[in-house]
Order: structure tokens, then sequence, then C-alpha cells
């Protein structure tokens, strides 16, 4: 069974609206919030909505722990609506953006199955937050927050630093993330 049955036994998408096309594309990393503003800019009036995916994890600094609030997908901005010929060329003038995802010959489509995961973490706005779980056993099993009922991605569990790592499909191709998770242990 390859990774795209595997997401699509797990999140039951089925064909989804065809107005609803999701796009990415590629710029400087560290850039991701202005460049996602003027892409807003030039082209919001026509329906395309752009999206950052940010998590927020915890850093050590300095002896310090800091809640920073970081990328999901470094480099990368998604763009929600249907992409004509017209905001194509708009899309390609937005200073800051180096590449146009395409396939071929046409915008490269992110899968539903992917996009579905993606909003999944997403559930309350661009910031992922942090999952509460709780150790039985050797099991992790969470509780509340962006990964519940989405054990069957998470690889492996980092109570101290508070980290989960996650596979995700993005762009077709499986990534491991780092998402934040606080576990409670039990007696």
């Amino acid at each position: 069974m390859d990774w795209r049955e595997r997401l699509h036994q797990m999140t039951g998408t089925d064909d989804e609206d065809e107005t609803k096309h999701w796009h990415a594309v590629y710029i400087l990393s560290g850039n991701e919030d202005p460049v996602r503003e003027k892409i807003e800019y030039a082209l919001g009036s026509l329906g395309i909505r752009a999206v950052v995916p940010k998590r927020r994890i915890l850093e050590r600094k300095e002896g310090k722990w800091r809640e920073k609030i970081r990328p999901l997908f470094p480099g990368y901005i998604l763009l929600q609506g249907k992409i004509d010929v017209s905001s194509y060329y708009i899309l390609k003038s937005v200073p800051g953006l180096v590449r146009i995802l395409k396939d071929n010959c046409q915008l490269y489509r992110i899968y539903p199955e992917e996009i579905k995961i993606i909003s999944r973490l997403m559930c309350n706005g661009e910031i992922i937050g942090t999952s509460v779980a709780f150790k039985k056993g050797d099991k992790v099993i969470i509780t509340e927050g962006p990964l519940l009922s989405l054990e069957g991605l998470i690889v492996s569990v980092d109570a101290r630093k508070g980290r989960a790592k996650v596979l995700i499909s993005f762009l077709g191709d499986v990534r491991t993330v780092d998402l934040s998770i606080k576990v409670i242990e039990t007696a």
C-alpha cells in the first residue's frame, strides 16, 4: 500500500469541490509572511487565499525554554483558489516569489488527502498548537490537540523536548516535521 492509499484510508476523502484547488509557490525561507501579504494584496480580490502553515514549538536558548512560532514548511506558501492565466501572470510578478511549482505544463495541484491532514492540524487558524498526551506503558495516547486521532502518523515522541516527529505528505513527498506535544506521565 502506498502513502496516498494510507492517507485516503485515514482521512476518508472523496472527490472534492473542483473550485477549491490548492497549489504551492516557493519563496526564500524566512520571507513567508511578507510575500504572503503581497500575494493577498495582489490576488485577494480574485478569491485566492494564501496560507503559511506554522507550528508552535518550544526551543531552549541560553538555558531557558521559549515558545517560538516557525513555518511548518519553510520556503513554501500554499494558495487556495482557481488560478487562471491572468492570475498566474499577476502571481509571477509578486516580489519575493522564487518559483511557482508546476507539473509538466500546468500548475502542480496538491493532493486533497495532503491538504486534509494539513487543514486538520491547522484547525484554529494557521498556527498548529500543542497536543496533550499521556503515557500508558510504551504507548503515547493523544487526549487533545491537533494530533488527536492521528496517532498513526506519529513516528516518535521526545517528552523532554516536548516534540513529536510526525509524517506529513506534502507535494508528493513524505516529510518528517516536529510538532509540539505535552506528555503527562502516568503512574
